[in-house]
């Protein structure tokens, strides 16, 4: 061991939870917008030694806690940008709130440590024992997967998705949470090696590599039968708009014809050929649908509906964010839901998606009766909540096929997103990533790039402000318009391919995963001693 390398372990061993903190931070850089994936590698690896040497199971708490504040704090700092936009709070507050949520998700890396430092071995090497490796590998896994859920969940940055896109290909076998148990295995790869525990580390590659290898061919087969497939398929022409309308502009009243009239000019059909027209979430104020008291309205919904024609062929047909009011007996608007209509050529309106993961306090207040008796109702905008749809649904646009509907950031969660009794062509997801930051936008992409992974399927997304993009069914950025542009997108749909593996089971693949590396872990500790 060099001078450094003894000067770096002692400083480790006296403030281990600040290393840890610092160690977390790094891991962050390998999301989107840096993609510095192999710092992400160098400080797992690092934590998980760190942890190993912990002296009782609490001191793996702290350190595994003090590693997930820094992960978050830095993964999320976009969170803070998006307080800005809230004028009744201070901007000052969004880092507060980054950091107040950074406290609690850290509680899952936390636990993860814990019960990987109890599954390790007692000899000395035994942070570089396969058998706490796995260990950590599959608890990694396994706490993303409660984070996902518990409290509603909060999904955004899975360490899988800092393989999109080089080594992401297994997702379609073994989700999201399985690729994060991957990139755990990837680090401990690094560990194995630093201790020339040669053997270990040639065997797990070499798995790793098998592994990846044969979803790689399974998912270049899929690519080729589904070109084959589409060959004798009507391709469908699809337009998707980016007018760059801020979200400092968006509920401006005075700038809504502005507004407009950036989504129009970029709409105009090019040609007479029929197509599907995709607006971004919440991309109009009005409200399309009839039967709300008159004084709702600033413009009726016909001619609401009527502007929307204007813009299309006779045989177009739009999806757009909208928004739908829910009203009382007496004729008070008690809800509203974030929506997605269908409407045609003719001004009629097809089907509609209400979105179904709503964000807390953006768009419903939770305990609003407790929170607004302390005069925290600020910290959601307005005085009525949005209320949840029934959950992923598909509907059935005609000769524009089958789509599936994720608005904005449903598109996060793993396994929930697709209606699997009623497969669609393509999951359309509209989004506001406009009060974002720099780093949102780039974060979810990459994730909606992960869910065609798992699924099989393309994703269009249509943002006010970027990243829009055509994703193909692999994953791969088939279009796009930068952040901060106003563009369209004129291209026909990719082909979807046949269910992948993680479509037809879902969750219950990465989770059996996990379980898997817990009882191989288990198997190599029982035979150590």
């Amino acid at each position: 061991m060099t001078a450094t390398s003894s000067r770096i372990a002692a400083f480790a061993d006296r403030w281990p939870k600040l290393v840890a903190l610092l160690l977390g931070a790094v891991s962050a850089t390998g999301f989107a917008p840096l993609n510095f994936w192999p710092l992400t590698l160098l400080a797992f690896a690092g934590w998980m030694a760190l942890v190993a040497q912990s002296p009782r199971g609490r001191h793996a708490f702290g350190t595994g806690w003090a590693f997930g504040v820094g992960h978050f704090a830095l993964g999320l700092n976009w969170i803070a940008t998006a307080f800005t936009y809230q004028a009744a709070m201070p901007a000052w507050l969004g880092w507060v709130a980054v950091v107040l949520l950074s406290l609690y998700l850290a509680v899952y890396p936390a636990l993860a440590a814990w019960a990987a430092w109890l599954l390790r071995p007692k000899a000395d090497s035994h942070f570089a024992a396969p058998s706490y490796l796995l260990a950590f590998a599959g608890l990694w896994a396994l706490t993303e997967w409660f984070r996902s859920w518990i409290f509603t969940g909060f999904a955004w940055n899975p360490l899988g998705v800092v393989a999109v896109p080089h080594v992401a290909a297994p997702a379609r076998w073994i989700g999201t949470y399985g690729m994060s148990a991957i990139v755990c295995l990837l680090a401990a790869v690094l560990i194995l090696a630093w201790f020339r525990r040669r053997v270990a580390a040639s065997a797990l590659s070499a798995s790793l590599l098998v592994l990846w290898g044969a979803a790689f061919l399974t998912q270049a087969g899929a690519a080729t039968d589904a070109v084959v497939r589409s060959k004798g398929m009507k391709r469908i022409p699809i337009t998707v708009v980016q007018p760059n309308v801020g979200q400092q502009d968006k509920w401006e009243g005075s700038k809504a014809d502005a507004n407009f009239a950036k989504l129009a000019r970029l709409t105009a059909p090019k040609d007479d050929r029929p197509r599907l027209i995709l607006w971004p979430e919440a991309a109009i104020p009005d409200y399309l649908e009839t039967g709300y008291p008159s004084y709702y309205y600033d413009r009726a919904p016909a001619a609401a509906r009527g502007r929307l024609t204007n813009l299309m062929n006779p045989g177009d047909l739009m999806l757009l964010g909208a928004l739908k009011l829910e009203f009382d007996k007496a004729g008070d608007a008690v809800g509203a839901r974030n929506a997605v209509m269908t409407v045609h050529a003719d001004g009629t309106l097809g089907p509609r998606y209400d979105k179904a993961h709503l964000v807390p306090y953006g768009e419903y207040l939770p305990m609003r009766p407790i929170l607004s008796a302390i005069g925290l109702s600020r910290l959601a905008p307005g005085d009525i909540d949005f209320w949840p749809g029934p959950g992923p649904h598909t509907l059935d646009l005609g000769a524009f096929g089958k789509a599936g509907l994720q608005i904005c950031y449903e598109i996060i969660f793993s396994g929930q997103v697709v209606d699997r009794a009623h497969r669609p062509d393509f999951i359309f997801n509209p989004s506001n990533d406009a009060w974002f930051g720099a780093w949102g936008p780039p974060q979810h992409l990459a994730q909606a790039r992960l869910r065609a992974i798992e699924e099989g399927l393309p994703v269009v997304r249509a943002t006010p402000t970027g990243i829009s993009a055509v994703i193909d069914a692999d994953g791969r950025i088939l279009a796009s318009i930068p952040m901060h542009r106003p563009g369209r997108i004129d291209t026909t749909l990719p082909p979807p391919h046949a269910p992948t593996l993680f479509a037809r089971f879902g969750n219950i693949l990465p989770v059996g995963f996990a379980l898997l590396l817990l009882a191989a872990a288990i198997a190599f500790r029982r035979r150590g001693r």
